[in-house]
């Protein structure tokens, strides 16, 4: 089993910047891609970036590429999401997720899902 904590949100103005972390612990060795998801209000959980656990893979959803950057550090068990130019459309929980084999765009493919942080644009 893998827990999974995030921190890092709050409250920004738009064109600011925030650091998501998610901390990993337990069986870290279990964990090949880690994902970023959010979900605002009346919403569906949306795919954000997501990456292998060697950082080597990445992908991004439209809406933030170019703007959020996702990475990782081994060391740490900790995932990190570096989101610039913020948007009040960028409002919303954000969840870290984890799953074997490489990083994907699905939900369903993530098998453990921390509680999330919230993440909050003011125009």
């Amino acid at each position: 089993q893998v827990q999974l904590v995030e921190s890092g949100g709050g409250l920004v103005q738009a064109g600011g910047s925030l650091r998501l972390s998610c901390a990993a612990s337990g069986r870290t060795s279990l964990i090949y891609a880690m994902g970023w998801f959010r979900q605002a209000p009346g919403k569906e959980r949306e795919f954000v970036a997501a990456t292998s656990w060697s950082g080597g893979t990445t992908l991004y959803a439209d809406s933030v590429k170019g703007r959020f950057t996702i990475s990782s550090d081994n060391a740490k068990n900790t995932v990190y999401l570096q989101m610039n130019s913020l948007k009040p459309e960028d409002t919303a929980e954000y969840y870290c997720a984890l799953k074997k084999g490489p990083p994907a765009r699905a939900r369903y493919e993530y098998a453990s899902w921390g509680h999330g942080t919230q993440v909050t644009v003011s125009s």
